[in-house]
């Protein structure tokens, strides 16, 4: 079934400059991107993005972390895209990542993991939301 899925490069791999190698591994594999645009989180935001996660022992480093610089959001789509695009993406922690996935190759740690990949397909479609409207997005 073909699905769309969120994509966020956080802000290390930004920063080291690995967009474009890890957008060039989106494309090898074989996603259509629907949507792309630079942003630089505001804490609330960043917060409210992450509010799943609030209470938890990592959530105040991870929103730090997540205005620390630019990410780069993208809405991809592809058969099974939330599947597909975890399964790229590989483990949390990049140690633990499956090697040649894109967190193995540009991850530091379990927060620094280079990249956030929606879990299901309902938050996939919340999380889309939170950064596009339909208009911002091409349909194919």
């Amino acid at each position: 079934m073909q699905e769309r899925t969120l994509a966020i490069i956080k802000p290390h791999a930004v920063s080291e400059g690995f967009t474009g190698k890890i957008i060039d591994e989106i494309i090898q594999n074989n996603f259509d991107i629907l949507a792309i645009k630079k942003i630089q989180f505001k804490k609330e935001e960043a917060e409210k993005f992450y509010q799943i996660h609030k209470g938890k022992f990592f959530y105040d480093n991870l929103i730090k972390f997540m205005i620390s610089g630019p990410c780069v959001v993208l809405v991809l789509s592809k058969e099974n895209a939330v599947k597909n695009f975890r399964d790229l993406i590989g483990n949390t922690d990049p140690e633990k990542a499956k090697n040649k996935s894109i967190r193995h190759k540009f991850g530091l740690t379990n927060r620094e993991n280079a990249v956030h990949g929606s879990d299901s397909l309902k938050n996939s479609k919340k999380e889309i939301a939170f950064f596009f409207s339909n208009a911002d997005i091409i349909n194919i």
